[in-house]
């Protein structure tokens, strides 16, 4: 099968009113992610919105995160999938007791403000329970350096208290967050298992950690997970089997010739686009990238 013929003008102007699996982007405004993801993709949405299809089935996110690309499109049906544990149930939370979430997170603001070391208290516990396990990661993750997330040998997380303190953000709308979860699928898993699920119609979008062949140590760290060139590799051909059965993808990867060379052999159309680098102590020393844009059957 040609890939190529099948895709259409890569560019596309916004302001879309017709969305098959989406709801209407011209009436509802896109939902700010309650998660800041390193590589997030916030500035993808707010550039490059257009490429995305304005119809189609079911919606597949196999490397959720924060979910940017998610809440923009807010698709009808979606599988949401991350190899996190935490992250998942921190959106299954938001989905079925978005109330409770918000309380526990403003009682983890009040704790904040009145206590300096309140944050490593939190840090150093390990809830059971839905609710609070949720609003433990998201507090972590709005208040610790630069939303990073970083986990040391026994998987506990260890990234130190940063400059932020707002726990809860004038953004924060959970009551629509999760009148949109309520008809998401949300998986822990495997990105493979995913992607194989999208059929004709329905469209995968894929961010997957950044891994290139000549990496030194040939693998990069996701989560307490090695991501690695293999992996880059088995996605490649993951997404090449769902654009075959002709699903719509939409990826981004590093702009690197090894990476290219996955995609352009099989014919995808591929574009780079330059954002700012989100991770730095000091943010007038953050430095531009290019990244990858991967289309197919759009």
């Amino acid at each position: 099968m040609n890939l190529r013929a099948k895709s259409k003008s890569f560019w596309r102007n916004t302001g879309e009113t017709e969305v098959g699996g989406g709801l209407d982007r011209g009436a509802q405004s896109t939902l700010s992610p309650f998660l800041k993801w390193a590589g997030g993709k916030r500035w993808f949405v707010r550039h490059h919105a257009g490429l995305f299809p304005t119809t189609y089935n079911r919606y597949f996110e196999p490397f959720l995160g924060g979910g940017a690309v998610y809440f923009h499109l807010r698709p009808q049906q979606a599988v949401l999938n991350d190899v996190n544990p935490e992250v998942i149930a921190a959106y299954q939370a938001m989905k079925d007791h978005w109330v409770g979430l918000k309380k526990s997170l403003a009682y983890h603001q009040r704790l904040h403000d009145a206590d300096g070391n309140y944050y490593y208290t939190v840090r150093a516990r390990t809830p059971t329970k839905l609710v609070q396990k949720a609003s433990r990661m998201i507090y972590l993750n709005r208040t610790c350096f630069n939303g990073i997330y970083r986990v040391n040998r026994q998987g506990e997380f260890n990234v130190p208290r940063g400059s932020k303190d707002s726990v809860l953000m004038e953004t924060d709308d959970f009551k629509s967050m999760a009148a949109l979860l309520a008809t998401a699928d949300l998986r822990v898993g495997d990105f493979e298992r995913v992607i194989d699920e999208a059929m004709e119609g329905d469209l995968v979008f894929a961010d997957p950690p950044y891994t290139v062949r000549h990496n030194l140590n040939g693998f990069i760290k996701y989560n307490e997970v090695l991501f690695s060139w293999a992996d880059q590799e088995r996605l490649a051909r993951a997404l090449k089997r769902a654009a075959a059965r002709g699903a719509k993808v939409v990826a981004t990867n590093a702009n690197h010739h090894s990476v290219r060379a996955l995609y352009e052999s099989w014919d995808f159309l591929t574009r780079s686009a330059s954002r700012f680098s989100q991770i730095s102590a000091d943010g007038a020393s953050r430095k531009q990238f290019e990244e990858l844009i991967i289309t197919c059957n759009i």
